[in-house]
């Protein structure tokens, strides 16, 4: 098939202390276990921190060919605050600070030194067909203008040849009436737009779900669809991501992702949910994202057979 499933990290809390045999705990192990059943994954500590070229190479040699990454961009790299203790040492004496520690108004040029520093860090997965694309993860603050459009059309120009994937987290860049012009302004700039299943609410900072394609892969991110955490005051990311998908939920997807690989090279399909949740039957506690993409590649698989 070329429905491709898999996790938004295959190292989260949940992943690690409920999903992974007692022989598979060490780094190495995780990895080589998640392999054996996943095809590929997201990395999103780089999110956090911008990853190692070393780090990477260890992760190509963990994998088997035909292993997909996808990279969640560093912060600052989708205009998110970052802290000194985020950047490399020798990084840190280039920046101004606010009072709170944080970056205080990078310049372009700062910004294209941060960009060159994560590709470089990345080129081992590259250099070993690993690399996938590399996800723009928009902060829920950043609404569509023209300052935006901007900058996303310069980002594409940093990231050189590299996939770029765009994921929005407000909702003004896919409201109906501006929703055509947004696919279109990303299909004239070669990114991929990243689709969500995200809960069913009005709130800004939550994008509605549009099926839709600006390139020849499609690619999907699915939250879970909590809306009573997703904007609690004071919770924390897990608590927001929170939310196990039901047999009937995953079904939804079945006929739109069959759709989709109608006219793409690869369909990507990416569970972000990454609680916990009890299993009915035997009563134990579950992590929710491997569960659910499990499910998912038996409910396309049983797709395709009764076809």
């Amino acid at each position: 098939m070329s429905i491709r499933v898999g996790t938004c990290s295959w190292a989260d809390d949940s992943l690690s202390a409920l999903w992974y045999p007692d022989w598979a705990k060490s780094a190495e192990g995780r990895l080589r276990y998640y392999a054996e059943r996943f095809d590929t994954v997201e990395l999103n500590a780089s999110f956090y921190a911008l990853p190692t070229a070393e780090t990477a190479a260890a992760w190509a040699r963990r994998t088997p060919d035909g292993f997909i990454f996808h990279v969640k961009a560093f912060a600052m790299m989708t205009r998110h605050p970052v802290r000194a203790e985020q950047l490399p040492p020798d990084l840190r004496e280039l920046f101004d600070y606010d009072e709170r520690g944080r970056v205080s108004h990078p310049s372009r040029e700062q910004r294209a030194e941060v960009f060159d520093r994560f590709l470089h860090a990345v080129d081992p997965l590259r250099e070993a067909g690993r690399l996938g694309g590399v996800l723009m993860q928009l902060p829920p603050y950043m609404v569509r203008k023209p300052e935006s459009l901007e900058y996303l059309e310069w980002a594409r120009g940093q990231l050189r040849d590299h996939r770029m994937l765009v994921e929005f987290r407000h909702r003004s860049w896919l409201e109906p009436d501006v929703v055509a012009e947004t696919l279109s302004f990303l299909e004239s700039i070669d990114a991929t737009y990243v689709m969500v299943d995200a809960p069913r609410t009005d709130a800004k900072n939550v994008a509605p779900t549009v099926i839709g394609q600006t390139s020849d892969q499609a690619y999907l991110r699915l939250h879970g669809r909590n809306a009573a955490t997703w904007n609690r005051r004071g919770g924390s990311a897990s608590e927001r991501f929170d939310y196990l998908y039901s047999d009937d939920e995953l079904r939804e997807w079945v006929e739109p992702l069959r759709e989709l690989e109608q006219r793409s090279e690869t369909v990507w399909v990416m569970f972000n949910n990454n609680g916990r949740s009890v299993d009915t039957v035997t009563g134990g506690e579950i992590a929710q994202a491997p569960v659910n993409a499990l499910t998912m590649q038996e409910l396309l698989a049983q797709h395709t057979a009764a076809r």
